[in-house]
């Protein structure tokens, strides 16, 4: 379970102010007496700060993420229903859940909650900031927080939200929408089919041609109701995810997604991206449709001394979720060449594997 820390009021880019602002983090290891030995872990957009769950490989003594020297820390992105200040959240206004009143938010606001959040435990800089997908923007995003973050490495993204991408971000939302228990978002029953559809959805996205073909090929289940292999399994995933997941949080997050665009308000794109001073990693999926390898390479090109790494997998996006071991060789090998060595952790009262909840 996450801690969580909660910020008096926060400044939006919409020039909205929240108040009481819950922000759920997780950690491991032990921030070190100079506060400078953080590493961000950024999840994606149905994940949760319980980094360990889905990146276990990566985290703990020794390991790519070495909790001996660093102290690791995820935070729960604001519009989540895993404990930042979110839909399903108390708007103290009211007294109620915010529901669809819960404010526009975009990657950049949630980029800067965490750094108080980060501030407010004693952390004075952080060691790089990574993360896949939705993670990715993040990460990047990072990279203008001042001279907060030594690095960046972002996975499976791109510098800005495409077409592409938010037309399935939309056609997401309109599925939710069409549920006949979505009533504006104002629910008393979470419109599971709707959420449902909008997950499938995703999951084409999130896996490519390929994998599926070789995975489910044109085959039936042998449960004899007709239905293909492949079908039967997005239905899996689709109800798999209603049963954990909020719907207003879903639409606001692929909206939060949507506004993703590192120059939006800051010049032109390729100058903003060649202005990036931070030692810079990013790493492209060889079979991603979502976010395709021409973004990451685009990234390389115009980030100034950027290091470009390929995950070469048939299973597409979500690779960054599954090989590990061409993660672990990535991250391990730029972290040891290109970041920083902290003093050896001493104990700030700044300590968690395990969290109590919040």
């Amino acid at each position: 379970m996450a801690e969580a820390i909660r910020l008096p009021s926060l400044q939006l880019e919409s020039g909205r102010t929240m108040t009481d602002v819950s922000v759920a983090f997780s950690s491991w290891g032990e921030l070190n007496a100079q506060g400078d030995n953080a590493i961000v872990v950024c999840h994606a957009l149905t994940g949760s700060s319980a980094a360990d769950d889905w990146w276990g490989p990566l985290i703990g003594p020794g390991r790519t993420l070495d909790t001996n020297r660093f102290f690791v820390v995820c935070l729960n992105v604001l519009g989540s229903p895993y404990g930042s200040a979110s839909p399903v959240s108390i708007n103290p206004e009211t007294g109620g859940p915010y529901g669809p009143a819960f404010p526009a938010i975009t990657i950049r606001d949630t980029v800067r909650a965490h750094r108080r959040a980060l501030e407010t435990l004693g952390a004075r800089r952080a060691l790089c900031a990574l993360g896949g997908s939705m993670g990715g923007m993040q990460a990047l995003e990072w990279a203008f927080e001042d001279d907060f973050v030594d690095g960046v490495a972002p996975i499976a993204a791109g510098g800005r939200h495409s077409a592409w991408c938010i037309g399935f971000s939309e056609a997401q939302r309109q599925a939710i929408y069409a549920d006949a228990g979505w009533n504006g978002g104002r629910y008393a029953e979470q419109p599971r089919q709707g959420l449902a559809a909008a997950r499938m959805i995703a999951m084409l996205t999130y896996r490519s041609p390929g994998s599926l073909a070789a995975r489910f090929g044109r085959n039936l289940q042998e449960t004899g109701d007709d239905l293909f292999a492949v079908e039967s399994y997005l239905r899996y995933q689709g109800a798999k995810l209603a049963d954990r997941f909020d719907a207003n949080c879903y639409v606001h997050l692929t909206r939060q997604m949507d506004t993703h665009d590192v120059a939006r308000g800051r010049g032109d794109y390729a100058d903003v991206l060649r202005g990036i001073d931070r030692k810079t990693l990013v790493i492209g999926v060889d079979t991603d449709v979502l976010y395709p390898l021409a973004e990451q390479e685009e990234l390389a090109s115009l980030v100034p001394g950027a290091r470009l790494e390929v995950i070469r997998s048939p299973a597409g996006h979500d690779a960054f979720l599954i090989e590990f071991a061409q993660l672990d060789r990535i991250l391990r090998s730029w972290i040891a060449d290109e970041l920083r060595r902290p003093e050896p952790s001493r104990a700030r009262g700044v300590r968690s594997e395990k969290l109590m909840g919040v």
